[in-house]
């Protein structure tokens, strides 16, 4: 997917607890010079997604609400026939392997967990769909 232009890299998080989605935005705007906005779940998340254009959509694992699972809202993100939806790559925020196969199943991009946030590989990953 294209980047968004010139600007700061948008990025939507989706379901993140307060003080997750401020620790994930900040890293994310500090390291990549990413805008993050927030959704708690897959109604939000559908909201945003049609009316600005992301550069990346991350999924915590259940959603704050309502605990409803995370990779419920990749499925239907990525099944969606609207490019706006469909195209912008996606990825589970997660520690847990089976988790993370579940979402890349679904059509997500690998992951990576809370407690790998600020780790070589989660950069790595990152950088690939941001840089």
């Amino acid at each position: 997917m294209a980047k968004t232009g010139g600007g700061p890299r948008r990025i939507l998080d989706v379901g993140q607890c307060d003080y997750d989605h401020r620790r994930i935005a900040g890293f994310l705007a500090k390291r990549f010079d990413a805008q993050v906005d927030r959704a708690h779940g897959l109604d939000d998340a559908r909201g945003l997604l049609e009316n600005e254009r992301y550069d990346l959509v991350l999924v915590n694992r259940l959603m704050d609400r309502d605990q409803s699972p995370g990779v419920d809202v990749i499925k239907s993100l990525k099944k969606d026939a609207a490019p706006e939806l469909s195209g912008v790559p996606v990825m589970l925020v997660s520690n847990f392997p089976d988790a993370q196969h579940a979402a890349v199943v679904a059509g997500a991009e690998p992951g990576f967990g809370k407690a790998d946030l600020e780790k070589e590989g989660t950069i790595e990953r990152l950088s690939a769909l941001l840089d």
